[in-house]
């Protein structure tokens, strides 16, 4: 655990979502037909992804007065998703910031549940400062990953997921800003500090990869992968100094790798995702991660989208 969140913050936020989001699943199935893996379903989540539970968190906590300047944030579409999704709850106007690699279908989705959509910049650190700015016009900002009421609702998963298999030996997360890690790890390893917990980001988005290696905070010169979630050109120091301290691992994988992941969990689970939450069946399949013999392996499918293939 860090100072920067305790258990007692994951618990909170679990009591205040509870009655609005979905206590999803874990389904178990062989990968390749030799290893036995235990997968949280938050591609089932409501608004898609496990964003929800962060982003109700955060406005969940907020007064009448900051809801009633509306909300503001720039996303590659899960946690704008999640925003408006929230907004929606409350009766709280949201503005959404996307970068124009965001999928379309990701955009018309949220043109039908946010207050105002607004595509503009090349990456999601170009849309972030547009959400900046908007916010320094009086709109209350919600981060994407980097304020401690998010990483405590995204660490409600790790809550849920050792509930569920209290046997789990490793959990492979997918990383884009680091929130999601963030707060499963910590939640995670204070329940049992035994298990690893292995993130995976893009080949082509390594920004906590090269941050870690680097030992500060670095900013990346340019992104290359079509996994729009899981590409920041940089995360923030909340974010590095929880994963520096708990993650056990970060490997890199393809977005060919993603692709073929995605394509195998719709053909052979029955799961549509997209290419970010295909992420952790890729480190496996592609063998970036060995499992220990006889470990119980768990992996986070964290949201669902047509852009991980293409479906007949």
């Amino acid at each position: 655990m860090t100072a920067d969140i305790t258990l007692a913050d994951f618990e909170t936020a679990r009591q205040k979502i509870a009655p609005r989001i979905r206590r999803t699943p874990q389904m178990e199935f062989f990968l390749d037909n030799d290893l036995l893996v235990s997968a949280k379903l938050e591609n089932l989540q409501i608004s898609g992804s496990f964003k929800i539970r962060g982003a109700l968190n955060t406005v969940l906590g907020l007064s009448k007065e900051e809801l009633g300047q509306g909300l503001v944030t720039a996303s590659g579409g899960n946690h704008g998703m999640g925003v408006a999704t929230a907004g929606a709850m409350t009766g709280t106007k949201t503005t959404i910031f996307l970068p124009k690699s965001t999928p379309q279908s990701k955009i018309e989705k949220l043109q039908k549940i946010a207050t105002e959509v607004i595509v503009e910049g090349a990456v999601w650190d170009d849309a972030n400062a547009l959400a900046l700015a908007a916010a320094e016009k009086g709109m209350r900002y919600v981060h994407p990953f980097a304020d401690t009421t998010v990483i405590a609702g995204q660490g409600t998963l790790g809550l849920e997921i050792l509930e569920d298999t209290p046997d789990l030996d490793v959990l492979l997360v997918a990383i884009g800003g680091g929130g999601l890690i963030s707060g499963v790890a910590a939640a995670a390893k204070a329940i049992k500090p035994s298990i690893k917990v292995i993130g995976v980001e893009a080949a082509g988005a390594p920004t906590l990869r090269n941050s870690i290696d680097a030992g500060e905070l670095v900013t990346l010169e340019k992104i290359e992968t079509q996994a729009g979630s899981l590409a920041p050109r940089r995360s923030e120091d909340i974010n590095f100094r929880i994963i520096s301290s708990l993650v056990d691992d970060i490997l890199l994988v393809s977005d060919t790798e993603m692709k073929s992941a995605a394509e195998w969990l719709w053909q052979n689970v029955g799961l549509g995702v997209e290419l970010s939450a295909a992420a952790a069946i890729a480190a496996l399949q592609s063998r970036r991660f060995n499992p220990p013999p006889a470990a119980k392996i768990g992996v986070i499918i964290c949201g669902a989208g047509p852009d991980g293939f293409d479906r007949p």
